[in-house]
């Protein structure tokens, strides 16, 4: 059995992903920092598919995280074919409104953890010569975001750091994928404190599409011909759209 690891995989397009792979027969190790979720989500996830489910409760947005939770699958002797970096957070406000704990927090939990899951479970890949890594980053990666600064920086360097290390895993079995959705219909809004954007699109058509997608071996994935299309649009004119709306 071949077994996928989900950090943020309790709600969402985290969860939404887990049940995906739960269907067709994978071990789903799930990570969060609520114990409630953690359980409310394993218990639907053994019910509904029947297969295994491991939880582990991990603030991510804690130096030294990322090794401690790659330590405790070691230990429990779980291989981890597939690791999904989902968890992440956003922050709203002028840069220097926004409180200095909160912007490690979230530097930790979007870039540094991640990055360090990468490299921990990306040598065990390399040595079984298969495995597939998504790292969840935003259509907000490919610019600047005024007002919301540190989190689409965030993003942009999820985007460039899995195509840097994607291109190194050339020949080695291993893929690595770069998901950018737009807005989704999650709690992500609610904890930024903004609402939720006309036109953001279902947490179940994202994990269908990127599902499909990581299967077919794509390098970036983007959900949805809007959010492709919003990509394209000038610099200039985007960053006034994002200040506008976060402003």
């Amino acid at each position: 059995m071949k077994n996928v690891l989900i950090t943020g995989g309790t709600t969402g397009i985290g969860f939404e992903l887990a049940k995906r792979f739960a269907k067709d027969g994978y071990g789903i190790v799930i990570v969060s920092s609520s114990s409630k979720n953690l359980q409310a989500a394993k218990q639907s996830l053994e019910n509904d598919f029947n297969i295994k489910v491991w939880t582990y409760e991990k603030d991510l947005s804690k130096q030294g995280a990322a090794i401690e939770l790659y330590n405790l699958t070691k230990k429990d002797n779980i291989s981890i074919d597939i690791l999904i970096n989902n968890a992440g957070i956003g922050l709203v406000g002028a840069t220097e409104t926004i409180d200095l704990s909160s912007d490690e927090d979230l530097m930790l939990l979007n870039v540094v953890n991640l990055a360090e899951l990468c490299k921990l479970y990306i040598k065990d890949m390399y040595v079984n010569k298969n495995g597939k890594i998504l790292n969840v980053a935003s259509i907000g990666a490919f610019q600047p975001g005024p007002y919301t600064s540190t989190y689409f920086a965030s993003k942009a360097f999820v985007l460039s750091y899995s195509r840097a290390i994607g291109y190194e895993a050339r020949g080695k079995g291993v893929q690595v994928s770069t998901l950018c959705p737009g807005a989704t219909k999650t709690h992500f809004f609610q904890r930024e404190g903004t609402t939720l954007p006309k036109g953001a699109m279902e947490a179940e058509k994202v994990a269908d599409y990127t599902y499909r997608s990581i299967m077919k071996g794509k390098e970036i994935i983007i959900p949805g011909f809007i959010n492709r299309l919003k990509i394209r649009f000038p610099m200039k004119l985007k960053l006034l759209f994002v200040a506008k709306m976060k402003k």
